[in-house]
């Protein structure tokens, strides 16, 4: 690919940590998803049942749709999209976890490779 051809892509990559308050509302609206799923082979809608019961981040992955971040932005096509979620140790008083002013100065600035203009040929 050229240049020009791949300057078309761009990767947008978001880090969300979220705090699950209501374990049983999360695990029913994945599960309601997964019952929903018209396209799901059986066999594999067992699986996700049993694995959305035991572990919230199973659940909010059957629940997060990256479709439904850039669906509405116009001007732009979700080509391939990618995501997970796992449980994390998040503690708000550790400074690693503060987005401060230097941190959004870096990150305007762009990386140091290449200015933040990263050309890859799909979306993560």
């Amino acid at each position: 690919m050229s240049a020009s051809e791949t300057s078309r892509y761009v990767r947008l990559r978001v880090d969300l940590v979220l705090e699950v308050t209501e374990r049983d509302r999360l695990t029913d609206a994945a599960l309601r998803r997964i019952k929903d799923d018209e396209f799901m082979p059986e066999e594999e809608r067992a699986h996700a049942r049993a694995a959305v019961r035991e572990d919230e981040a199973e659940a909010l992955a059957y629940l997060v749709e990256p479709f439904q971040l850039v669906g509405e932005v116009p001007g732009v096509e979700l080509v391939q999209a990618s995501w997970s979620s796992e449980r994390s140790a998040y503690d708000p008083d550790v400074d690693a976890w503060h987005l401060d002013e230097e941190d959004f100065d870096e990150e305007e600035d762009g990386d140091e490779e290449g200015g933040g203009t990263e050309a890859p040929a799909r979306l993560l």
